[in-house]
């Protein structure tokens, strides 16, 4: 599953990386250099390839301290790398199609410098819209989500991160939109862990630890419509842990 900062990712775009998400990868490649080594050592396997090949030695406008790192992750993610190996749908594509067409590129057989496919790019792309993500609901356009939905057999509704949602996880156009990017990071609005439940036949039903829906949950639970959305506040909250890279 690929968002839009995977994309980015892929094309080397790290705009919104951290030091430390460059360090990591600047000490993956160190290892992974180290195990080519010994590797290259073996009778009888094949002599690894360099993970930097094709790669310039030096990134234009990364400060010199970076530039390692961020040679680094980009062979790491660039298509055919060690890890690229592991909206409105035009009607002659389909699903199929695109999935198809973005593992091809993600896996390096158009080119390991080759661009995203266009259905990627830009603000009106599959992983870059916000038609459906307007804090005011009246401002979500509800009229093109029909017309999307009727395209795809057997979708009722479509769930979408990318733009935060303050109030936490949410619905519109009569919950065939579900919004689920409630920024958990310490980086964006540090919010509070939510999850959206999708269970059998039990409807939808939203696990958050925002005390203001205690009390709401028995509520929207007993709700006759199985369609609308349910909120559950867990009687034993996780502890937090952060993660440093």
């Amino acid at each position: 599953m690929n968002g839009n900062h995977e994309i980015m990712n892929i094309e080397a775009d790290f705009r919104y990386v951290t030091r430390n998400g460059l360090k990591e990868f600047e000490n993956r490649a160190n290892w992974f250099s180290i195990g080519s080594q010994i590797k290259s050592l073996c009778v009888g396997l094949e002599k690894p390839s360099d993970i930097f090949y094709g790669i310039p030695l030096v990134c234009k406008n990364v400060p010199q301290e970076y530039q390692h790192a961020t040679r680094a992750r980009i062979a790491a993610l660039r298509p055919d790398g060690p890890i690229g190996r592991v909206v409105e749908v035009p009607r002659d594509y389909g699903f199929d199609r695109i999935n198809e067409e973005v593992r091809d590129w993600i896996n390096g057989l158009m080119g390991k410098f080759a661009p995203a496919p266009p259905y990627c790019r830009g603000r009106n792309s599959l992983i870059w819209l916000r038609k459906y993500l307007n804090e005011l609901a009246k401002d979500c356009d509800c009229s093109a989500l029909e017309h999307v939905l009727a395209t795809i057999p057997g979708v009722k509704r479509m769930i979408m991160g990318h733009t935060i949602q303050e109030v936490g996880i949410n619905g519109v156009c009569d919950d065939r939109v579900i919004r689920i990017d409630v920024g958990m990071s310490k980086g964006c609005i540090n919010g509070l862990p939510e999850v959206l439940e999708i269970k059998g036949n039990s409807g939808l039903q939203i696990l958050t630890l925002n005390p203001l829906y205690q009390n709401k949950s028995k509520a929207y639970l007993d709700a006759d419509n199985k369609e609308e959305l349910a909120y559950m506040f867990p009687q034993y909250a996780p502890k937090q842990v952060e993660v440093k890279a």
